[in-house]
């Protein structure tokens, strides 16, 4: 764990950073040909800087760049263990400024400081490296055709790749895109969410101090129409890694298929039960498990469970526990460590959220300005707040009188990307881990694997491919077969 500093200290860091606030194009920061935009502090309503936007134009110039860089090869051809070796560098360079990155990252997103030490730097730490390990481990294949021929199957980096990257954790969904995509040997362009740019800036800066070569990996701020929706329709991207709403990740489709049928690889939305049987053992363990699964991350959490569909017969005794773990649960600051939630992202999320603060709740219920604590309601299955997406710390617990019923109410929403499943019974829990339709189902915990697990959905949460693990590769790279025919030509001609 890291050596948290006190509530004094990181507001002192934070008073010294510097703020990145342009376009990193072709290897150096640039004034974009878009509108300046302001980027706030969540937590405070106040502007930290102006962002100079990127338009169409360093839309184009940016995919130009790309794919000249991918085409002379400096990158893509470069010696496998040479690109691994740049990425740990990389690694060595976000190391170095972590702090500074952490409390940049809590600034402009109101994720509260304990979090982005203790979780978000070190894993897109460990992430990149991760993948810079696999950079020379990936083997590729040969097919059994018989001693006539040699098949040879072989990856090939997919070429110019947009990424497309969500406001709930910046950096780490950077590094889960630039991680494989750059071992792959691909040339990047990050969009970021117009709420946080600047961790993005940042390591575009780093990348290219650590040896990244220009064009390789490009960072354009803006917004949807101006940066977004350019980056799916351009013909000469070859594929989107995109993580956000289903609503957005749906449009991409459509610019895909207006454009040049370029891949589309989509992380959405949730709507994630943390399924309690009857057995379950050790309700203090549950709930500690349920109250982080609910309330980390403000709930800004596409895995967050936001629905607790527990048995009758634990639900009191597991309530009781839920509430009294409540009280470590400190909301306020993101800069005082302290805390374990901070703000809401923005004004418009506070909104939105606020709509499901209504009728008696359990815990919480109302919202401080752009402070909103943990708030559980008891609903019916049918109730919005059961069924729709919240994006806040709101848990729905749902009574439920038998494990069939149980897995019955998780299956029933349009999403399937994790779940969790609390029970005793060894065969009880790999049945329910069967039969519920997500793309991560944990038994007796709360998570989502780790980096060497595969990371996505089913229906409405992801579409096209997956994050984390060698499988994250698979969508940066081409297959590609190779038939040598070994037959002796002296022989005669072979086709008849």
């Amino acid at each position: 764990m890291t050596d948290l500093l006190t509530h004094a200290e990181y507001a002192a860091i934070a008073a010294e950073l510097d703020f990145p606030a342009t376009p990193f194009i072709d290897g150096k920061f640039r004034k974009g040909t878009g509108q300046l935009m302001p980027t706030l502090n969540p937590a405070t309503g106040e502007e930290i800087t102006q962002i100079s936007t990127a338009g169409p134009e360093d839309v184009a110039l940016a995919v130009t760049k790309a794919r000249e860089a991918f085409e002379q090869g400096h990158w893509a051809r470069m010696h496998p263990s040479a690109r691994k070796d740049v990425l740990i560098k990389l690694c060595k360079y976000i190391t170095r400024r972590k702090r500074d990155l952490a409390v940049l990252e809590c600034l402009e997103s109101g994720k509260p400081i304990r979090d982005c030490e203790e979780i978000d730097i070190p894993e897109t730490i460990h992430c990149i490296k991760w993948h810079a390990e696999t950079t020379d481990k990936i083997y590729d294949q040969t097919a059994p055709v018989g001693d006539d021929a040699l098949s040879v199957i072989v990856r090939e980096p997919i070429g110019v790749v947009a990424a497309i990257l969500p406001w709930n954790f910046p950096l780490l969904m950077l590094a889960w895109k630039i991680g494989p995509a750059l071992a792959a040997g691909c040339s990047v362009i990050v969009k970021p969410a117009e709420q946080t740019s600047m961790t993005a800036l940042r390591i575009a800066e780093l990348a290219h101090m650590a040896g990244v070569p220009r064009g390789v990996l490009q960072v354009l701020p803006g917004d949807g129409p101006s940066v977004g929706e350019p980056l799916g329709r351009h013909m000469d991207v070859d594929m989107v890694s995109f993580t956000g709403s289903t609503e957005t990740g749906r449009r991409f489709l459509h610019y895909a298929a207006d454009s040049n049928l370029k891949k589309v690889v989509l992380e959405c939305g949730g709507k994630n039960p943390a399924v309690v049987l009857a057995d379950a053992e050790n309700l203090d363990h549950v709930a500690a498990h349920v109250v982080n699964a609910a309330f980390w991350n403000m709930g800004e959490n596409c895995s967050a469970a936001s629905r607790l569909i527990v048995h009758r017969d634990v639900k009191a005794p597991l309530m009781a526990r839920i509430q009294a773990r409540l009280r470590e649960w400190k909301t306020g600051d993101p800069l005082d460590p302290a805390n374990h939630l901070g703000a809401l992202v923005d004004a418009g999320h506070v909104a939105k959220v606020g709509a499901y603060l209504k009728g008696k709740a359990l815990a919480g219920g109302k919202a401080d300005g752009p402070f909103v604590p943990p708030t559980i309601y008891e609903v019916s299955r049918e109730d919005p707040r059961a069924r729709e997406e919240i994006f806040g710390p709101v848990l729905s617990v749902i009574e439920v009188a038998s494990t069939e019923e149980a897995i019955a109410v998780a299956n029933d929403t349009d999403y399937g990307l994790a779940a969790s499943v609390f029970t005793a019974n060894t065969r009880q829990a790999i049945r329910a881990a069967r039969d519920i339709r997500a793309g991560t189902v944990t038994v007796n915990c709360y998570g989502e694997g780790d980096m060497s697990t595969p990371f996505g959905g089913y229906r409405q949460s992801g579409f096209g491919g997956r994050d984390n693990g060698l499988h994250a590769h698979d969508q940066y790279t081409e297959i590609k077969t190779i038939w040598i025919d070994l037959t002796d030509p002296a022989d005669g001609d072979a086709i008849s």
